[in-house]
């Protein structure tokens, strides 16, 4: 099905544009994964985009996922409600000392909670920890529908508005083939 797709291209340039969003779900922790592990990075990936046609890195091969998350300039970060995974950001610092926020999102048992917000405000804390001098990521109209506003609530300002069109399924995938 062609689709068309607008992406936004979000920066933020000084830690004191950052609005924290802070959540007080009492269960709520936020752990880095320290360990590269394909199989829980893949599993994040599937289980938070799978609902919004994130389909790059489906195809990835172990090796692949293992040698990028083996770059020590990629952190994931992870959210626990209750000790079980709830949603993770993924920070790729680059050459130029500007942090991607390479992925982002929550699995859909855990939307409506404030811990969207608490994640993202946490992993940029992490980003400007990281020594960055710019906070980017960008996000479409796929995504899901509060992402662009969770950013720009945070401080994020767009900087770039692209679009085009994809050739997607009738159907996302969903969090793995025939979940639903």
């Amino acid at each position: 099905m062609k689709t068309e797709v607008t992406t936004w291209y979000l920066e933020m340039r000084d830690r004191a544009a950052l609005r924290p969003a802070v959540s007080d779900h009492p269960a709520l922790s936020i752990i880095q994964a320290a360990v590269p592990s394909p199989e829980f990075s893949r599993f994040l990936y599937a289980s938070v985009g799978g609902d919004w046609y994130w389909l790059q890195r489906l195809s990835w091969s172990y090796a692949r996922w293992l040698d990028y998350l083996q770059r020590d300039t990629v952190e994931t970060w992870v959210a626990y409600v209750s000790g079980t995974p709830a949603g993770y950001i993924e920070l790729d610092m680059q050459p130029d000392r500007h942090v991607e926020i390479a992925y982002f999102g929550l699995m859909k048992a855990f939307t409506g909670q404030r811990i969207g917000g608490h994640l993202l405000t946490a992993g940029v804390e992490r980003a400007w920890d990281m020594g960055a001098q710019r906070v980017w990521v960008h996000t479409c109209n796929l995504d899901g529908p509060y992402a662009l506003k969770n950013y720009q609530a945070r401080g994020f300002e767009i900087y770039d508005q692209t679009q085009h069109f994809e050739d997607l399924p009738e159907i996302s995938p969903g969090p793995w083939p025939g979940a639903f």
